[in-house]
């Protein structure tokens, strides 16, 4: 905006500030990255415990490299990944279907969040922090988030990137919430070291996959503990789709302490029976490589698939992304890179617009939304076709 345009209120401010809702990776996604435009960023998470876990395996995407060369990372210094070489598609008898040279990285939740948590550090990252309310002032373009422990902090924009299950869309947006997309993901990783003699030879250094009818395995090498990725220090990471109605469903989701959660199980909290359950499935449903590995794994956990695409992500001075925003099924590969892709142009435009804040807002907005339907479609045609045979040109909208 022209200099001369001094009603705006922001023109008078010489310092921005940042509010970001959630801790996880969309949240630091965008508080390096606005940092790094000469944003002041604090990061408010609910949690008060680290994040950092084992987590589960991503598949390494430009988006997420991007941020990490705009934040400083040596990429040159560290090993982002583990490589596979070839994508294999086996038939339940175990014979192979497919078999195509198809090299690519797969790296872990751990690694990323690790990276981007130290680039971040941990003066500005305050945990046990859970919104409340929002309040916004349009006259003097701030924004500011009440706390359950009676704190608030005001700033001039708010970034709500606090999950599929967002506090900052609940309170903006209540009528928008994620659809249980009629199956789960159930999940495992097991040390390199211990695959089954089977697992190894038909799986190991490759991408796998196996169908059959309800069901849609995949598998491959990630970083181990500590985010190694040395030979035998690595992960094999398998995620079984398997069709669930809503009974069944809210069944699995009540952990071995009796807690009904709603749409995850996290690693080492899976009830008992649901382990011999996997077990008798594999049993039935999978090809030995793959029902070695889901034998093989001690604790195995599982999230429902859900479907979100909002809108809108812009309210005032509040703006969603990540999952906060939409929920890409993961047979698109997408929900960490589109978290990388929200930052990364919400970067760009607040740059591009230092004075005019809702001026970048209103331009980021529709390529967001764009994108977040645009994966919607696309997890939602593979998903019913893998998983309930439907192509997608019989998908309506």
């Amino acid at each position: 905006m022209p200099a001369q345009l001094t009603t705006n209120p922001d023109s008078s401010r010489a310092s921005r500030r940042a509010i970001v809702i959630g801790g996880s990776l969309g949240g630091l996604f965008a508080g390096n990255l606005l940092r790094r435009i000469g944003w002041d960023v604090d990061i408010y998470e609910r949690s008060a415990h680290d994040l950092d876990s084992r987590g589960g395996g991503i598949v390494l995407q430009p988006d997420v490299v991007e941020v990490f060369r705009r934040i400083g990372v040596d990429l040159a210094a560290m090993d982002l990944g583990v490589q596979s070489t070839f994508r294999t598609t086996f038939q339940p008898d175990g014979t192979i279907r497919s078999k195509h040279f198809a090299p690519q990285t797969q790296t872990s939740w751990s690694l990323i969040y690790t990276t981007l948590r130290k680039a971040f550090g941990d003066a500005h990252y305050h945990q046990a922090k859970t919104l409340v309310r929002i309040e916004q002032d349009p006259a003097q373009g701030a924004v500011t988030a009440h706390f359950a422990d009676g704190t608030s902090e005001t700033g001039d924009l708010l970034i709500g990137a606090d999950g599929g299950n967002s506090t900052v869309r609940l309170l903006l947006w209540p009528d928008v919430k994620p659809v249980y997309a009629g199956y789960l993901a159930w999940r495992g990783l097991s040390p390199e070291n211990t695959m089954p003699s089977v697992a190894r030879h038909d799986l190991h250094g490759d991408f796998g996959f196996a169908n059959n009818v309800g069901s849609h395995i995949l598998g491959y090498l990630v970083p181990g503990e500590n985010n190694d990725v040395r030979p035998g220090h690595r992960l094999y990471n398998w995620v079984w789709y398997r069709v669930a109605d809503d009974k069944l469903l809210r069944d699995i989701m009540v952990d071995r302490t009796g807690r009904q959660r709603d749409f995850s199980i996290p690693e080492g909290m899976l009830a008992p029976q649901w382990k011999a359950h996997l077990h008798r499935e594999a049993e039935a449903l999978l090809p030995p490589p793959f029902r070695a590995m889901v034998e093989a794994t001690a604790e195995p956990f599982a999230q429902a698939i859900r479907d979100l695409a909002a809108d809108h992500l812009v309210s005032g001075r509040v703006v969603l992304l990540g999952d906060a925003a939409a929920i890409p099924r993961p047979h698109t590969a997408a929900s960490t890179a589109k978290a990388a892709a929200n930052a990364l142009q919400l970067a760009d435009a607040l740059k591009a617009s230092p004075d005019d804040i809702q001026g970048a807002l209103a331009r980021w907005e529709p390529a967001q939304v764009a994108l977040g339907k645009a994966l919607r479609r696309q997890g939602t045609e593979t998903g019913n076709y893998l998983l309930f045979h439907r192509p997608p040109d019989a998908l309506v909208g």
